[in-house]
């Protein structure tokens, strides 16, 4: 709750207390109809006042994104080469396999890397055992960032999570949202029409297992431009 809105409910109360009193004080010296209609009178007064400032707050106030963002399937329509633009780049990050990312990326809508994939790709394990790091995650195509991991965790935590549902596996905050989005069935897709993997939900919230094939991209200095 922001400080506003204490600041109101605190105000509220001593309103309240001043009500209160008031009413007492009547009692003593005045009765009938005349106090009764005083105090609606002050009850009146006292929501339109909480009404109004309430209403103030609200409008000065940023509301949160609701996330996942989502696109519509204009994203992934047809182009220069399936989904995308062009084919993944060479020499992709940590040696990752370049048919198979150039097929889940461009040509393909609903299959994954095989599950545990990326505990098999050794130059990948190595970044993800250096603890107190953070790693940038680049789309294979365009190498635009993605994600950047781990964020609000340890990455022995971010690791953990991964290797249980067998594959990268981020959180809201983790997700770069000017790159990426989520489609109704959960499909999690580059705005430039990259297949990423599936929005997963689990109790903690949004989990988005990623193939480490379609974020293992090196950083362009045109990337923003394609």
């Amino acid at each position: 709750m922001s400080c506003a809105r204490l600041q109101l409910l605190e105000n509220g109360a001593w309103v309240v207390a001043f009500l209160f009193i008031h009413m007492v004080s009547m009692t003593r010296a005045a009765a009938g109809r005349a106090r009764v209609q005083h105090i609606a009178a002050l009850l009146m007064f006292l929501n339109m006042a909480q009404r109004a400032a309430f209403s103030s707050i609200a409008a000065t106030e940023p509301m949160p994104a609701r996330l996942p963002l989502t696109c519509d399937e204009a994203v992934m329509r047809p182009k220069a080469h399936g989904t995308c633009k062009r084919p993944v780049q060479k020499n992709l990050r940590w040696n990752v396999d370049q048919a198979v990312a150039d097929n889940i990326c461009c040509f393909n809508r609903h299959y994954a890397e095989y599950s545990g994939y990326f505990t098999s790709v050794p130059a990948y394990l190595k970044d993800i055992n250096a603890e107190g790091s953070e790693i940038t995650y680049y789309d294979s195509v365009t190498g635009k960032p993605l994600f950047l991991a781990p964020r609000g965790r340890s990455m022995a935590d971010f690791k953990k999570e991964s290797v249980a549902h067998g594959w990268p596996s981020f959180r809201d905050e983790e997700v770069i949202w000017e790159n990426v989005r989520c489609l109704p069935n959960g499909e999690a897709v580059s705005m430039d029409g990259t297949h990423l993997g599936h929005n997963l939900p689990d109790g903690k919230g949004n989990r988005y297992c990623i193939n480490i094939v379609s974020a293992a991209g090196n950083p362009e200095p045109e990337a923003k431009e394609l």
